[in-house]
């Protein structure tokens, strides 16, 4: 394999089957890669209770400073239905210019173009003056329980330390060079539940319908808008995703009725202050208020879900500069500075350093038929390594 070439390296990669939460051998054929180029491998698999232990890959190239970390994952969504796609899902055909495969934008086509461009780095240049790694989980597109969060803490109790991070992921939404991620808005899952009494539906009075006090409460949850967004980010949004109860006759009162609803928000909330807000306006709307005067209050219970994830923003200047001038050098295009979208394990990282996100175009992702434009490979490969030269430079090291 001629790792200076990202079409060998990602196919190589995508016709490893690694479905969350299975390795499928990708992570052996990316530290076979890495070994050539010189890096020490680390194999470290987590456990935890109620989720399948899961492998994970923290490799380095140098010992000296600084020290650029590249973070991402080499599992893959599974690839539903296998008869629908008209390219074997893990064959890396290649048809009219395109790769198919799954994982071919998310993301192993990110980690192929970075492989590919190190090597034609240190190609052209010779050993890196500074320090390089890559943080590789197989959970990212699981439970990112046994992933990338205890590959930090594992890495870090080594006395790992990075100065910048970049995270390969697909962030451009229709050409390569539209969109850097210099952050990204927090995640907050919730279950709202609202008590009834079953009974038939001709005999009202002796029943207790929860759904007009669920369609109260989830009203409540959704309006007024929780904010209006800023310079910095999008406006949060509340989405509630489901309402049920359970119930397939249509003659029976539910007993009770339940809503799962996530909010995606920005830097003038945080997970404690977002709850607190929430409760009141639920509280509002059940009839400990005043919305509901004249009516038996509600009866509901809320519960958040555990781990949620806080928005952050990256500041650092010469990290942002070497990637948008790299990426606006090799396209012709002023990449525009984002935190739109969800969220990625960009959200661990940034506790330990500063943490930027570019990949390639993410139309395809988790569909049928995913693909990546052969030419985008080797463009994201050229962005890849000015990245690297660019930032390098800056910190006075190559």
């Amino acid at each position: 394999m001629k790792l200076t070439d990202p079409t060998q390296t990602l196919t190589a990669l995508i016709r490893c089957p690694s479905v969350t939460p299975e390795e499928g051998g990708a992570l052996t054929e990316l530290a076979g890669m890495l070994s050539e180029l010189g890096f020490a491998n680390d194999r470290v698999t987590f456990s935890d209770e109620g989720t399948p232990d899961v492998e994970n890959l923290y490799s380095r190239l140098g010992s000296e400073g600084p020290h650029l970390m590249f973070a991402g994952h080499t599992d893959v969504v599974p690839v539903g239905d296998a008869e629908a796609w008209t390219q074997g899902p893990f064959s890396a055909d290649i048809v009219d210019g395109e790769m198919y495969g799954r994982g071919a934008v998310d993301m192993k086509g990110g980690i192929a173009c970075f492989v590919s461009a190190l090597a034609r780095l240190i190609e052209r240049k010779g050993p890196l003056k500074g320090s390089v790694s890559l943080l590789i989980t197989g959970d990212e597109e699981g439970p990112s329980i046994n992933g990338t969060e205890k590959l930090l803490v594992h890495a870090a109790g080594k006395g790992e330390r990075w100065d910048a991070a970049v995270v390969g992921e697909p962030t451009n939404p229709d050409q390569l060079g539209d969109m850097i991620k210099i952050g990204r808005r927090g995640s907050l899952s919730g279950t709202l539940t609202v008590e009834g009494v079953q009974g038939h539906v001709a005999y009202p009075h002796l029943a207790d319908n929860p759904l007009p006090g669920m369609m109260a409460l989830a009203s409540a949850l959704i309006d007024p808008p929780l904010d209006a967004g800023n310079e910095r980010f999008p406006p949060s949004n509340l989405e509630i995703t489901s309402i049920d109860t359970g119930n397939t006759a249509t003659n029976v009162i539910p007993a009770r009725c339940t809503a799962k609803f996530n909010i995606r928000f920005n830097d003038q909330w945080t997970a404690e202050s977002l709850k607190a807000e929430l409760r009141a306006r639920i509280e509002q709307a059940s009839g400990g208020g005043s919305s509901r005067t004249g009516q038996e209050k509600v009866r509901y219970t809320v519960k958040f879900a555990d781990r949620p994830s806080s928005s952050f923003l990256t500041h650092d200047a010469p990290l942002i500069e070497a990637l948008s001038n790299a990426v606006t050098e090799a396209t012709g295009r002023t990449p525009a500075l984002s935190t739109t979208g969800g969220t990625s394990d960009a959200r661990f990282i940034k506790d330990y350093c500063p943490v930027v996100e570019f990949g390639l175009v993410g139309k395809t992702m988790h569909m049928v038929d995913e693909r990546v434009a052969v030419s985008d490979l080797e463009a994201l490969t050229g962005i890849y390594e000015l990245f690297l030269e660019r930032w390098f430079d800056r910190a006075g090291a190559h």
